[in-house]
């Protein structure tokens, strides 16, 4: 109820509020970012964003205790908005000479190409950001629906219709 009670305040705008909310709830959020992302600078600007985002929608949270979902939920969307736009982004050629700033493997995919061979990774990083995030919470992270549904910030139905789109998807790659 801290939570609740913080986040009215900061949809007040109380910059001490906020200090605080930040200040209990960025280790945690930004561990988890970097978890899934594997720039570093990319999971502290996305971080950044999320809190920026509470600043701006606090008013907007609903209260219930779940206050650590809803903030998930923000950074998870901003997360997935960063890859779509990383989809469509062209890629630069890199010069001889010059140090390759390009993606690095995340934990996650270096622990799986020891584990599944190169299809089943390709056919993962193939799915869309949602139905990956779907995977990441409910096969990956070990979250029931209901967890994973506040987590992600979407009903129910929607991670368990995602899921077996997910499922479908690789079951159709991999044959």
């Amino acid at each position: 109820m801290e939570d609740d009670a913080a986040l009215r305040r900061i949809a007040a705008g109380d910059r001490a509020a906020f200090q605080a909310f930040y200040r209990a709830h960025a280790p945690w959020l930004a561990a988890r970012l970097r978890r899934r992302c594997a720039d570093p600078e990319l999971a502290a600007e996305l971080l950044q964003e999320t809190f920026l985002a509470v600043w701006r929608v606090a008013a907007g949270y609903r209260g219930g205790a779940q206050s650590a979902g809803w903030l998930w939920s923000i950074a998870l969307s901003r997360l997935i908005d960063s890859q779509r736009r990383a989809a469509v982004r062209p890629h630069t050629v890199v010069a001889l000479g010059d140090e390759e700033h390009g993606r690095h493997p995340s934990a996650e995919d270096e622990a799986l190409t020891r584990v599944w061979d190169t299809t089943v990774i390709d056919a993962l990083r193939r799915l869309s950001p949602e139905l990956r995030a779907v995977l990441q919470a409910t096969v990956l992270d070990g979250l029931s629906v209901r967890e994973a549904a506040v987590l992600l910030g979407v009903p129910e139905g929607t991670v368990k219709t995602r899921a077996m789109r997910a499922r479908r998807q690789l079951r159709e790659a991999l044959s």
